[in-house]
């Protein structure tokens, strides 16, 4: 079986992780901390995709799909509105993991019913996975983490960050309508070197064709609404969608683990295809590559940090309060997260940053949550946003990921900062 280059990346990883622990040059003691502090977040990771395939086999997503698309009346101005509300709201008012989980499979389902071009749907969640995290501390964990730090409530956070996100979220919605959603660049078959591709999915029904023909031409102003979408085995659709509903109610009301939430929801799942379609459940449900690459990650990052990146970030971050102070920090965050990750980075980060400047802090936040949009590993939401497009066949060309990317980081990152700055 021919491995795929991020299947190499994470094995190359865990790899490097544990022959940096067997050599000495990560402490054990400090290398048993990480896989610690991580064992509940590869719990969560490995349980909610699980959840999210099967939720995707029972046609859950194509439900939801066909209604937002029906709800869109055929325009793409109004669908392209209602996809950045949906991807805002379910990001800021759960997290940026389960928008990239469970949203990623409604957009591209709908894309297939609609008959149009997956890519403006795909990136339009994952960009706004990262950069609509800025509100709430339930948002994104580097938002609690900061929350306890600057010793802000959940209402303290959002009164203080609710400017910069409007303006984070405006440029996100310039830089998808620009670049994806705008006549000329929806798109259609596109396939590079690499065999990485941009689907358009074969016509769904009366004057589809026709639909599917001014999309690969760039030329649509209108998609064809689809009709009600009825699942093939009811029961499966009923079990999956109470799962679903039940994990994210968990999250929202109970105080209960991440964890915990996913795997009932998945247990659930996996004894409805037990019951009613047993061949679906197998091994290729598990992530394994992001449950080798995540703690391969972590074990670098910590042997980076324990030999001179806290000293390094202190420097590049500095000591200054100020308005150049803050625009340093996130520019440092944002830099470093697409070259590691966010989440280390941040962890890093946060050590570095004297402790009365809480409006550096922000900045670094703003810069570690809204940068990460290069590369594909720079954030968890991107890493998960992958593997459920690589499930579904949709491939990204990665020059344009990474450069369309880039505009967007550093428009996003500054308008935040700037915004921040203006605010304190």
């Amino acid at each position: 079986m021919r491995l795929h280059v991020l299947d190499r990346v994470a094995i190359g990883l865990l790899a490097t992780g544990l022959l940096c622990v067997a050599t000495g040059l990560l402490p054990a003691h400090s290398a048993s901390g990480a896989m610690t502090r991580i064992a509940p977040l590869l719990a969560f990771l490995g349980t909610v995709i699980v959840l999210a395939e099967l939720t995707s086999r029972a046609e859950v997503f194509d439900v939801l799909a066909a209604r937002v698309a029906r709800a869109g009346r055929g325009s793409y101005p109004v669908l392209f509105l209602l996809c950045v509300a949906f991807a805002s709201v379910t990001t800021i008012a759960l997290n940026l993991d389960t928008t990239a989980v469970l949203l990623t499979p409604v957009m591209l389902a709908l894309a297939s019913r609609v008959g149009i071009a997956p890519v403006p749907l795909a990136m339009t969640t994952v960009w706004l996975a990262n950069t609509a995290s800025l509100l709430l501390p339930v948002s994104n964990l580097t938002n609690l983490l900061a929350a306890n730090r600057v010793a802000l409530s959940p209402l303290g956070l959002a009164g203080r960050m609710w400017a910069p996100q409007l303006a984070v979220l405006a440029v996100t919605m310039a830089c998808l309508w620009l670049f994806f959603w705008r006549r000329g660049r929806r798109g259609g078959p596109v396939v590079d070197g690499s065999g990485l591709m941009e689907a358009v999915p074969e016509p769904a029904g009366p004057g589809a064709a026709r639909v599917v023909a001014d999309v690969r031409s760039g030329a649509a102003d209108r998609y064809v609404p689809p009709g009600v979408h009825r699942p093939a085995d009811p029961v499966l659709f009923r079990a999956c969608a109470l799962a679903c509903a039940g994990f994210l109610l968990a999250i929202l009301v109970a105080d209960v683990p991440l964890w915990t939430a996913s795997g009932t929801a998945a247990l659930v799942a996996v004894a409805a295809f037990a019951v009613r379609q047993r061949s679906a459940l197998r091994l290729s449900l598990i992530p394994w590559r992001l449950l080798v690459m995540v703690p391969g990650m972590f074990l670098v990052v910590e042997t980076v940090n324990a030999h001179g990146l806290h000293d390094l970030l202190a420097s590049a971050v500095g000591a200054d309060g100020g308005t150049l102070g803050l625009f340093r920090a996130a520019a440092v965050g944002g830099g470093l997260s697409n070259a590691l990750n966010n989440l280390p980075v941040y962890l890093a980060g946060e050590a570095a940053v004297p402790v009365g400047n809480h409006d550096q802090l922000l900045a670094l936040l703003i810069g570690t949550n809204a940068g990460p949009v290069i590369t594909p590993w720079a954030s968890l939401a991107t890493l998960l946003w992958y593997e459920r497009c690589h499930a579904y066949g949709v491939r990204v060309p990665v020059t344009r990921l990474m450069g369309t990317g880039a505009v967007l980081a550093a428009s996003a990152v500054g308008a935040g900062v700037g915004v921040l700055a203006l605010t304190r």
